[in-house]
């Protein structure tokens, strides 16, 4: 699926009314959810031109989301999960020679921006909703993510 066919299901979604929208195809899956009240549709979205996916991004994905699972399962129940809200690659810094807005011990702030997810080009900055001192970093940097995957625990303070 090329990214106007993304654009164009992305609007789809906006303007239906629909919650929650999943595409699944060979070697390609995409689920877009959005913040309105949900409508239940039963429909079947047709999709015109054909599609050619490269499973690099799916296949790299869940290796990485394995680990950041399984990391989250260590007596974490105190903690805070700071999770992410979309798809994308998550970046520490706004630039590579700029520092990391949060390392561990730092502490937080609700607003605090934490990091950056980049989806579709465009560079979306991530608000802590906690107070807390950061405990753990489960990302590495310039990893993609999925949407609700784990990026941070907080103690709160």
């Amino acid at each position: 699926m090329d990214i106007k066919q993304i654009q164009e299901l992305i609007k789809f979604v906006s303007r239906s009314g629909v919650n929650e929208v999943s595409l699944e195809q060979e070697n390609f899956k995409i689920t877009i959810k959005t913040n309105q009240n949900p409508v239940y549709v039963n429909a079947a979205v047709p999709v015109a031109a054909p599609v050619v996916a490269a499973p690099v991004a799916p296949v790299a994905a869940p290796a990485q989301a394995a680990p950041a699972a399984a990391a989250a399962t260590e007596d974490t129940s105190k903690y805070i999960t700071i999770k992410s809200p979309m798809i994308g690659t998550f970046y520490r810094s706004a630039s590579p020679d700029k520092p990391s807005f949060v390392n561990v011990g730092d502490e937080i702030g609700t607003g605090k921006v934490v990091c950056i997810i980049e989806a579709m080009k465009l560079f979306n900055e991530i608000e802590s909703e906690v107070s807390g001192r950061i405990v753990k970093i489960l990302v590495d940097n310039a990893s993609p993510v999925e949407y609700d995957q784990p990026l941070f625990l907080v103690e709160p303070i």
